[in-house]
């Protein structure tokens, strides 16, 4: 009767509230390779990982209204009014800046809402949100290193195996115009998809690249004393022409405390522990 209740306990801490089993992929632990050798940010390396589970799917609309509606949470955007937009007809890297642009209104009031796209990911929320968010749900936002692991799905190069950048579109929403000055609906939508609506990685990740930028956790070493958050994937507004940072190498920066339409994010569990540890990278070297 002991050994059950024991076997019982342990299969809930693993697996709480079904969550990993239904939502989540198992990383295993072991050493990757990483990192780019052109890049500064990224360079390449071996680390090692300790096993977790990610999320198979970008946070939706949907999951954060129940984080709203429990604690009665408002973000950045809504307190201080200041979340960015995109419409087509702006220039290249151009943004608006909305007034009424929140979470339920992401790309502002006029714009419409989220009624009909509650399985789209969460946007217009900051990187302060974000952490708010975690610290209700009992998880955490991946390294960039564990991001890159579960991206690349044991490949080592700028994308998973069976991608590239001329069929990124069957894996990833993003902007397939030569520019921003014409709306493009060339994939069915001019903004976020729903998630998980793209082919997914070998591992069974959707959306890793395109529909929205997903904050990570970590600190670069170009930050120097500066407080930013910082966001990998690419997202929806992303094209081979502009951005281009649907890969496995680029590592975006933002204000922890600003709101854009195309910025998002996916949760990390531990296996070990389930909430969220922040162990679980070990740099081997650097070459």
């Amino acid at each position: 009767m002991r050994k059950l209740l024991y076997l019982i306990g342990w299969i809930l801490l693993c697996f709480p509230c079904g969550a990993q089993e239904n939502n989540y992929v198992q990383i295993p632990a072991g050493n990757y390779r990483l990192g780019d050798t052109l890049s500064l940010d990224n360079p390449k390396r071996t680390v090692y990982i300790e096993s977790f589970w990610i999320s198979k799917y970008e946070l939706t609309n949907a999951d954060f209204e129940k984080f709203v509606q429990a604690t009665g949470y408002k973000t950045l955007a809504e307190r201080y009014h200041n979340a960015m937009v995109f419409e087509p007809g702006l220039a290249e890297f151009r943004w608006l800046q909305d007034s009424t642009a929140y979470w339920r209104f992401p790309n502002g009031i006029s714009r419409g809402g989220i009624e009909t796209k509650m399985n789209h990911p969460v946007t217009c929320i900051s990187f302060r949100d974000v952490l708010a968010y975690c610290v209700w749900a009992e998880c955490r936002l991946p390294s960039f290193d564990e991001w890159e692991v579960a991206a690349r799905a044991g490949s080592e190069g700028y994308y998973f195996d069976g991608v590239n950048k001329e069929n990124i579109g069957d894996y990833a929403n993003i902007w397939h115009g030569r520019d921003h000055l014409k709306a493009d609906v060339s994939d069915g939508y001019l903004y976020t998809a729903p998630v998980g609506k793209f082919k997914p990685n070998p591992w069974g990740l959707y959306d890793v690249f395109g529909n929205v930028f997903e904050f990570c956790a970590g600190k670069l070493q170009r930050d120097g004393d500066r407080s930013l958050a910082h966001a990998r994937g690419g997202s929806w507004w992303c094209s081979k022409n502009s951005c281009s940072a649907f890969n496995t190498v680029y590592i975006g920066s933002v204000s922890p405390n600003a709101s854009f339409s195309n910025l998002g994010f996916r949760t990390v569990k531990n296996f070990h522990d389930s909430f969220g540890s922040t162990k679980g990278m070990k740099v081997l070297d650097g070459l």
